[in-house]
């Protein structure tokens, strides 16, 4: 009878330690960085992030490109990567949760919904109910950002690259390695179009229509949901980028590509996200 462990256990790594140290450095600097004092701490903590997911991934792709993943890893793997999209499911709706919360509940409230008749008059009494907020109870005017200009042509790029991406799965899976190299490159043009798209989309609110963080509910939500977006789609390009080159390296097989598989589980995740903020920031 094999004595051989049901489950897997992993060897030791020292990458742990350094990713908590790393994360515990970076969350100390951001509230430094926040109010404006020891700034070096939080870049401190960001550069130990990089060093530690630059280390670990290449230590994962050298165990995977010398033959010592095992059936428990590769489950082990899926299983992390979707509990990972769910913890991003969840963080995303935070956000699209205090979104619809102003919208439904404290913008009517503050326009004298549900018989609070008494602050509307007393302490807001021009305030209107309508969305976007263009005027904020404290009297600063923005003007919303419309759906059809930059938005729109953001959401076919991403849509677009959710096929290219299919497109490349497909060819790898066929062995076709030049073929799905060259859907993944367009992969990642789009991705970077999008990225450009969005800093011209940020400058023409900020330049030209007053939006900013401090410029009211409208503001902040705003550029939290579209920043954050915007961070997510950043590290799928890299992580895209990062898949290309091992493409052609000749890390993957038709039957051994989970990295890959991987990288564009997210990249859909993200793409279905941006649906829901053009839907629900841009347009609705």
């Amino acid at each position: 009878m094999s004595e051989a462990p049901r489950y897997y256990v992993p060897h030791t790594s020292k990458w742990p330690i350094i990713g908590s140290s790393s994360l515990f450095v970076a969350a100390f600097g951001t509230a430094s960085f926040i109010q404006g004092d020891n700034d070096w701490v939080f870049y401190t903590g960001l550069g130990l992030l990089v060093f530690m997911m630059f280390g670990w991934f290449r230590d994962v792709v050298a165990e995977s490109v010398n033959g010592m993943m095992s059936g428990l890893m590769d489950v082990s793997y899926r299983q992390s990567m979707a509990w990972f999209i769910v913890s991003e499911v969840f963080f995303f709706g935070a956000f699209f949760g205090a979104l619809f919360y102003a919208r439904v509940v404290s913008v009517p409230w503050l326009a004298g919904s549900s018989n609070n008749l008494l602050t509307h008059t007393i302490l807001h009494p021009n305030f209107a109910d309508t969305w976007p907020l263009f005027m904020t109870p404290s009297g600063t005017e923005t003007e919303a950002m419309g759906p059809w200009g930059l938005p729109f042509i953001n959401t076919l790029i991403l849509v677009t690259s959710s096929v290219t991406v299919t497109f490349a799965h497909w060819a790898l899976k066929k062995s076709e390695r030049i073929v799905a190299g060259a859907w993944l490159a367009l992969t990642v043009g789009l991705g970077t179009a999008f990225l450009i798209l969005q800093v011209v989309e940020y400058m023409h609110a900020f330049n030209e229509l007053g939006l900013s963080l401090g410029s009211g509910i409208y503001g902040s939500t705003f550029f939290l949901l579209t920043g954050f977006h915007g961070f997510h789609v950043t590290m799928g390009t890299i992580m895209l980028a990062v898949m290309l080159l091992r493409i052609f390296s000749g890390h993957f097989t038709k039957d051994h590509h989970f990295a890959f598989e991987a990288t564009s589980w997210y990249w859909h995740f993200v793409d279905v996200v941006w649906l829901f903020l053009f839907t629900f920031v841009y347009w609705f």
